[in-house]
Order: structure tokens, then sequence, then C-alpha cells
């Protein structure tokens, strides 16, 4: 028989209700931390397998956001936001921002982050290219699908 009262012991309920969260608020991850106990629950979120149903959604959300990124083809080069939170272009108050306009980036390289329940996700480019337009402002509420930045 072996000792495991050193072993952290899981809190399924605890692992269950944050996952609850990840989907009611459409987080890709949440941490939380207790003293020396840290649980942090994620999920992989495919852009690909995401287009398909978000379709049928996109036109309400594009009116929504019509004034600051009006609908053509600039964005279809889009990467949109996947969640509800509060935008950030730069590390830090007063930092030069992740990308500009003009800005040429690289497939993975953090774009902007995403505040939402004190979490801060960082949004990546999914393709290599020059920054045509950045959609939002320092500090403004994003929804679901908004359009954040272009890549030409």
């Amino acid at each position: 028989m072996t000792d495991n009262s050193s072993a952290m012991q899981v809190d399924a309920a605890l692992v269950k209700q944050l996952a609850e969260l990840l989907d009611d608020n459409k987080l890709t991850e949440i941490e939380v931390q207790d003293g020396e106990r840290r649980i942090r629950v994620a999920r992989t979120v495919t852009v690909a397998a995401q287009a398909t149903p978000l379709a049928a959604a996109a036109p309400p959300v594009a009116a929504a956001v019509a004034p600051e990124a009006p609908a053509g083809p600039d964005n279809t080069n889009a990467i949109k936001s996947p969640m509800v939170g509060t935008v950030y272009l730069s590390s830090e108050p007063g930092t030069r921002p992740f990308a500009a306009v003009g800005d040429v980036v690289s497939e993975g390289q953090t774009l902007v982050i995403i505040e939402a329940m004190k979490v801060m996700n960082p949004i990546l480019a999914t393709k290599a290219g020059k920054v045509a337009r950045v959609c939002v402002q320092n500090g403004q509420p994003v929804e679901y699908d908004q359009p954040l930045i272009v890549i030409d």
C-alpha cells in the first residue's frame, strides 16, 4: 500500500465548475490558485473548426461593430475575437503595441490580449502577413467574433 498523503487531492467538483465557466464564457483557459494548490483548465480552439458554425451568426455581430470595422473585403483577413472581454493592444500601458498598422507579423505571434474574468488571453496571428488595420482601441470591450486586426 502506497502513501498518497503528499499527493495533491483534486476536487473533481471544482474542476467541473471551472470547465463549465470555460464553456459559459467562451474562454480558452482558466486558472485558480489557493495557497500551494493551483488548478488550470484549458482547451484548444481551432479556428477552422469554428468558422463553419459562426458563418450563420456573423451578420448580427458585423452589424454591431459596423462603425469600427466596416463590412467589406478587408474583414475577410481579420483575426476575430474568440471571446467576450476587454482588449489590450500592448502588454503594459505606455508600451509599444504588439502589432501596429504596417508591421509584418508571423504566424503564432501575439497580436492583442483579451482579458476575460481576470485571465489574460493572448490572441495569436493565424497566418503571417502585414497588419492592414487595427479594428479596436486599447481598453475597449469586445464581443465574440468581433474583428480585431486585419492581416494582408
